[in-house]
């Protein structure tokens, strides 16, 4: 992704509308790029003052004099073209045909003779059965389930022969340890499965595993060689997974690192502001406690205590904020 477009995507993951399926190209940019990064980090500091100020209603003169504004607008717009007045005129002869039975009996008998007639001109014209298929590989037989493209198509010439080459696809399966980068680099991918039987099933085991691994201490360390990249996927899966619980599970990966790694402080405190599951916010508030003094941690506490909607958060975030205050 380059940055003009991962900039169009943070406008639109600020305002809530980026699909998922651009999530994890711009997770992805973001991690390798400082001008994308700050471009970021600039709307949420903006949002988050934003977010302090009170709301104003407007006032009714206000409203009055914009429904006025709309209603002399409406009243500018140019009469309907002629294909919208034919569509009304239709209807409009539709409703009569509705009142009128004998006129009404009568279509649906021409109608009747009508698709009589054209499904026997399309029985005689049918094509003829084609010749079977003889495939020249290995292989007695084609399974479309498992055709990946299609390479090439060759005609003998003055013949209905037709020659087609095509690559397939094949499930394979890999057995080792969790040491392993192979293993670990498939996990990562599976915490991104989608729109496959048992994607969610997928999603859980990757993540859960992932997970056991940075709280073993023995992947995400920042000396692993794979130790940044599985940081980053437990991040992307707090951030856009849609299961609740997978998000917990990468919170849970993510803990021990809040106070080492800026980019998961980041996102645990945008679970804190954003997430829709009120037990992922709690647990997301409880991580920051070893770094409750950091000014960004206290000013997302602060709003979050004047403004979730839920009471029990909003207390959390307080005595995270009483507490921060003891400790300075």
């Amino acid at each position: 992704m380059k940055c003009e477009s991962a900039r169009d995507c943070i406008v639109l993951l600020n305002y809530g509308e980026l699909p998922d399926e651009l999530a994890g190209g711009l997770e992805q940019h973001l991690t390798e790029c400082e001008g994308c990064r700050a471009e970021l980090e600039a709307f949420q500091m903006f949002e988050e003052r934003l977010a302090l100020l009170p709301v104003l209603e407007p006032s009714p003169n206000l409203l009055a004099q914009s429904r006025m504004r709309l209603d002399d607008e409406l009243d500018m717009i140019p009469p309907h073209g002629f294909l919208t007045q034919l569509r009304t005129h239709f209807y409009r002869w539709l409703g009569h045909v509705q009142g009128a039975p004998a006129l009404a009996t009568l279509l649906l008998g021409v109608g009747f003779l009508a698709g009589n007639f054209t499904l026997r001109y399309q029985v005689a014209h049918a094509p003829k059965p084609q010749k079977p298929v003889v495939v020249t590989g290995p292989d007695e037989g084609v399974d479309k389930g498992v055709i990946a493209n299609v390479t090439g198509i060759v005609q003998t010439p003055n013949s209905e022969l037709v020659q087609v080459k095509y690559n397939r696809v094949v499930p394979e399966t890999m057995e080792g340890s969790l040491d392993s980068p192979e293993i670990r680099n498939l996990l990562m991918v599976g915490t991104r499965a989608a729109g496959v039987d048992g994607a969610d099933t997928v999603r859980k085991d990757s993540v859960a595993l992932l997970t056991n691994e940075c709280k073993s201490g023995h992947a995400c360390q920042p000396t692993a060689v794979d130790g940044k990249e599985i940081r980053n996927a437990l991040m992307v899966s707090l951030r856009y997974d849609q299961d609740a619980g997978v998000r917990m599970t990468a919170l849970e990966g993510l803990q021990r690192f809040v106070g080492q790694d800026q980019h998961v402080r980041d996102a645990v405190l945008e679970a804190v502001m954003h997430d829709s599951d009120a037990q992922v916010r709690k647990t997301a508030i409880g991580l920051l406690e070893p770094v409750q003094s950091d000014s960004s941690v206290r000013q997302v506490l602060r709003t979050v205590s004047t403004q979730d909607a839920n009471p029990y958060i909003r207390t959390a975030s307080y005595n995270a904020l009483q507490s921060s205050a003891d400790i300075q």
